[in-house]
This record gives structure tokens, C-alpha cells and sequence, in this order.
């Protein structure tokens, strides 16, 4: 059976299913859904817990051996099985199938895992556990979304806020729900329960965003200036190093060309995408960015990178974080700009 993350309280409340994976990138919900899941068992008398953690040392027998023995402390018991962001493998794939193929009595088993891709939801192993068990993967918020968890994580602490105090939270905190989780708490710390004005809100929350390349590249494609100053300047402040940031907009230019060039030869836009890995979420960006940049702005995106890379290997005067915001300008604005060459 495959879940919601807000699904994950009703469906326990019914009962427990043998099986559990909880698939995501952001610790604090898989963290607080494998919280919610162990409280239901030890409420049911689960009240053994064995931790399998998934490292270069582990031996997937480690799952059978834990599923044949018994507790001399309670009949019932979770193996909590956490693979961080490793794959199952051949053998983790074997072990699965061979674990949901005889379901041990009075075990449930807790699988802890970062995002799968959509090509793990098709593979034999992730079809067991679902035939058995539960699936749920989380994905970071955004949008309307945030600010639903927003309110609803603040209305459990008994604070209220309006939209433009939840604008400000949503700001400070964004990619980054445990700072969220951290700033509400210290709002309540501050000012107790109530209504936290747009002013206390500026006041109390810090800036603790968190921004990847990955969410550089997204703030290009879809050509949002004002955010781009932000994520490259939180990226530099963050100690990421230059040439990971030259690496992810270089490949993401060199992608678009390949498209470009596939889809002016006719091919089928669908196909196109799905030969350059866009998927469904990434689409409606790499539409934007098609039909903003030509192929001209695209080549001064690279010979401007070449120029970075020189800055960044001491072969060429200048700053390549300078350069660099260039780069994503012109990339973000399309011909508005002139990148230096």
C-alpha cells in the first residue's frame, strides 16, 4: 500500500502493517514519520528494537539472522532498518524479497531510506514491500504546501501568524524544514502562544535557508533574478566549492542545447525529455528555459564557464564567483545580458 506523509496517522491508528519504507531527503519528516511508526508499535507491545544500519560493513544476512531470533525480552520487536542514502543492491534486493515472501510473527520492519528514484518504484524489491507493507515517500515542500505545514506545525504550538509573518517564515527557512521546526519552537520560547505580528516574526527568525546547486539550477531555469542573488550568495557563504557550481551549470546548458537541437530535428518533445532525464516535476522549468534562451545565449553560457574555470584554476586574473553570477544572469535573463568574455 502506497501512503501520503499525512496519511502515515490515520492509517496507524487502524493498525500496523509487518512493513514500513519511508523514502526522503528531508530528515525531519522521515525522521518524524519513523518517530510516529515506532510509538504505534510500542504501543501495540513491540517493546524490542533492533538498528540495522546499512555501511560498506554490512551483510544483508544481518536482516535474516535479525528476523529469525528471538528476544528474551518481549515476543514482539521492530527492526529498524536504515540505509541512509545507499541502494538495496543485488543483495539488499534478495533480502527484501526473501523477507516479504515469509514475514516473520510478531516483527515489523522499519525501512529508513533517502529518495528513491522512479525507477526504484518499478524494481522487484520495492513491489514486495508494497504488497505487504506500507510505502511512503516525502518530498520537500514548496509553495502552498510549505505554508500548509507551516501553519499547521505553528497551530500545534498554539501559535498563529498572518499571511505575511508566514511569508517571512517561509523565506528564512526555505529547503530546510528542521530550521523551520527549530525557529517555531523558539517563537514559543519568545512570545508563548497567540498571534506572533509580521514584526516579532522578522525579528525573531534567522535566515537559515538551505540552498544546493540543484536548487540554483531550478531558480535559473525558471529565470527568477531576485532568488538568484540569494542562492548563490547563500552557496559562496556555505563554503560550496566553485567548481561543483561551474559543474551544475555547465551540464544543465550542455542539456538544453541537446534539447534544443533534438526537438528543432522534430523529434517528439516527450521522448526528448525522457532520453535527458527531465521528469514530470522538472518539466514546466526546462519548458520556461527553452522558451526563454536560443542557442546563442546558451553557447555565451558555456564560453563564459570556460572563462570561470580558468579563474578557478589561477590561469586567468578576476573573481570566479563574479564570474560565476554573471554566468547565472544570463542564464536566468537571456539576451538581456552580456556575459564577459
Amino acid at each position: 500500500m502506497r501512503l501520503k506523509p499525512e496519511q502515515l496517522t490515520t492509517a496507524l491508528a487502524k493498525g500496523l502493517a509487518p512493513v514500513y519504507l519511508l523514502s526522503s531527503d528531508e530528515p525531519l519528516q522521515l525522521g518524524e514519520m519513523a518517530d510516529a511508526i515506532r510509538q504505534a508499535a510500542k504501543a501495540n507491545g513491540y517493546e524490542n528494537r533492533e538498528i540495522l544500519t546499512v555501511d560498506t560493513s554490512f551483510q544483508w544476512q544481518e536482516l535474516t539472522a535479525a528476523a529469525d531470533s528471538l528476544s528474551i525480552f518481549s515476543d514482539k520487536k521492530v527492526i529498524d532498518l536504515r540505509l541512509g542514502t545507499a541502494s538495496p543492491g543485488a543483495d539488499g534486493s534478495k533480502a527484501f524479497c526473501a523477507y516479504c515472501a515469509r514475514i516473520p510473527e510478531d516483527t515489523l520492519l522499519l525501512i529508513t531510506i533517502g529518495q528513491l528514484k522512479k525507477e526504484a518504484l518499478k524494481s522487484r524489491w520495492f513491489q514486495a514491500i508494497e504488497d505487504v507493507g506500507v510505502t511512503i515517500q516525502a518530498w520537500p515542500l514548496e509553495g502552498q504546501d510549505l505554508n500548509h505545514w507551516l501553519q499547521q506545525r505553528l497551530k500545534k504550538r498554539g501559535l498563529q501568524t498572518d499571511q505575511e509573518g508566514l511569508k517571512i517564515l517561509a523565506s528564512r527557512i526555505e529547503g530546510n524544514l528542521l530550521a523551520a521546526a527549530q525557529e517555531i519552537e523558539k517563537l514559543y520560547v519568545l512570545f508563548g502562544s497567540g498571534q506572533i505580528s509580521s514584526q516579532q516574526m522578522t525579528d525573531a527568525v534567522a535566515d537559515s535557508s538551505r540552498f544546493d546547486v540543484f536548487k540554483l539550477i531550478d531558480v535559473i531555469l525558471s529565470g527568477n533574478v531576485d532568488k538568484l542573488y540569494k542562492v548563490l550568495s547563500a552557496l559562496q557563504a556555505e563554503g560550496i566549492a566553485a567548481p561543483v557550481v561551474l559543474w551544475a551549470i555547465t551540464r544543465e546548458a550542455r542539456a538544453l542545447v541537446k534539447i534544443k537541437c533534438a526537438l528543432e530535428q522534430g523529434q517528439n518533445k516527450d521522448l526528448v525529455f525522457r532520453n535527458n532525464q527531465v521528469w514530470d516535476k522538472r518539466k514546466p522549468l526546462v519548458n520556461t528555459a527553452l522558451n526563454r534562451l536560443n542557442h546563442t545565449d546558451l553557447n555565451q553560457v558555456l564560453i563564459a564557464s570556460a572563462k570561470a574555470d580558468r579563474q578557478i584554476k589561477g590561469q586567468q586574473a578576476g573573481d570566479a564567483w563574479e564570474s560565476l553570477l554573471l554566468i547565472c544572469l544570463r542564464f536566468t535573463c537571456g539576451a538581456v545580458l552580456q556575459a564577459a568574455s
